[in-house]
């Protein structure tokens, strides 16, 4: 599916706890001048109201009828029918039972509507038109006869988001809870999830923590610290860095062990990347015992930094994977050095989101009638 020479066009909304900002788009592209309007997240009646009236002003300006309605909404949801649960940053949505926002949309646009979390589509979008892409593009101008098809895509920001793809397939889970990788174990402190150190307010309180008082410093400060660019103290930011890269590092172990694919990270904290990156290769580098004292590597897969040029050479290098055929002297190639690889976002986190939102519905309207769309929206 190559979204970039499809003429449909899909309304769209980045839903903010603050605004909620509506789209449209045709041939992987924004096609009109995005319109703001408040999430009223306080009351529901005035928060459905001004969805319905955002769609309908992008709807007003388009130069053809869309074909569908799709886009990312916090959790916890029942996505594949549309209904959305207790929202933290959205009171409007504490409403027992949930609230069904994609059948209203349906009911109200006769459009179908697909709605899914910011990591899904993040991850989804990565694999249409961000690394995935881009590292079989490279393989195959180096002649490798080898493609990836599976992604983790993981989000550093306020939380710690995630999303999986395999086999080309967006893996949202029997109860749409498939990638929810924040609630996997905190490597530093095992009582905690994840997202407590691999997010926002976890960096902050690492760096808290070792200075021994609360700091007004912002991530970007901290990252400027332990950079040099900005007085502070530069141990203690270095080490806040690196108490995250373990909680990133163990989390993305376990998950890549059942994936086995490339890993893309995006999110507000993925221009930390340059800090974060070796750390997180170096801690999914280490090794992991058996109870009779056997070391192993930590992963199957060796792993590599894209980002980084020696890394990424290295990566991309299969010159040497050959073996002679008994009784013959052909030669074939083989992958018995197993690959992954680590990246940053190339496309933009928002971009990646919006790209996945606008290609689930692509690719649901072409295999499935709109009839069945409508009666059993699945994705």
């Amino acid at each position: 599916m190559n979204i970039f020479n499809d003429d449909r066009i899909v309304l769209t909304l980045d839903a903010g706890g603050t605004n909620f900002v509506f789209s449209a788009m045709q041939r992987g592209q924004e096609i009109v001048s995005p319109i703001t309007r408040p999430s009223q997240a306080h009351d529901l009646d005035l928060c459905l109201k001004n969805i319905l009236e955002g769609f309908q002003a992008i709807k007003d300006q388009l130069p053809a009828d869309p074909v569908a309605i799709s886009f990312s909404f916090p959790g916890p949801a029942d996505y594949k029918n549309g209904v959305i649960g207790s929202l933290p940053n959205l009171p409007a949505f504490r409403q027992a039972g949930g609230v069904a926002l994609g059948p209203m949309l349906e009911d109200y646009f006769q459009l179908p509507t697909f709605i899914a979390n910011d990591g899904d589509l993040f991850t989804y979008g990565e694999s249409i038109a961000g690394i995935l892409p881009r590292i079989n593009g490279m393989l195959q101008q180096k002649g490798v006869a080898k493609t990836y098809s599976n992604l983790l895509g993981v989000t550093l920001g306020t939380g710690f988001g995630g999303g999986v793809v395999v086999n080309g397939q967006l893996c949202q889970g029997d109860n749409s809870s498939g990638g929810e990788i924040w609630l996997t174990r905190n490597f530093r402190d095992t009582r905690l999830i994840a997202e407590e150190g691999a997010c926002i307010r976890g960096l902050v309180r690492f760096y808290s923590d070792l200075t021994g008082a609360p700091t007004k410093l912002s991530p970007k400060d901290i990252y400027e610290v332990a950079q040099g660019q900005q007085e502070g103290n530069q141990t203690a930011a270095l080490q806040a860095f690196d108490n995250m890269a373990a909680v990133i590092a163990e989390s993305l172990c376990n998950a890549i062990t059942l994936i086995d694919g490339i890993i893309v990270i995006g999110g507000g904290l993925s221009g930390a990347y340059p800090l974060l990156a070796p750390r997180i290769v170096s801690y999914m580098s280490g090794t992991i015992a058996m109870a009779d004292g056997t070391v192993l590597p930590r992963l199957v897969s060796k792993v590599y930094d894209l980002e980084n040029p020696e890394s990424l050479a290295a990566f991309l290098d299969y010159s040497k994977n050959e073996v002679t055929v008994p009784f013959s002297g052909r030669k074939v190639h083989h992958n018995l050095d197993k690959r992954i690889a680590i990246g940053t976002t190339h496309v933009g986190t928002n971009t990646a989101i919006a790209l996945g939102a606008y290609a689930i519905a692509l690719k649901n309207l072409s295999t499935n009638s709109e009839q069945n769309i409508l009666l059993n929206r699945f994705i």
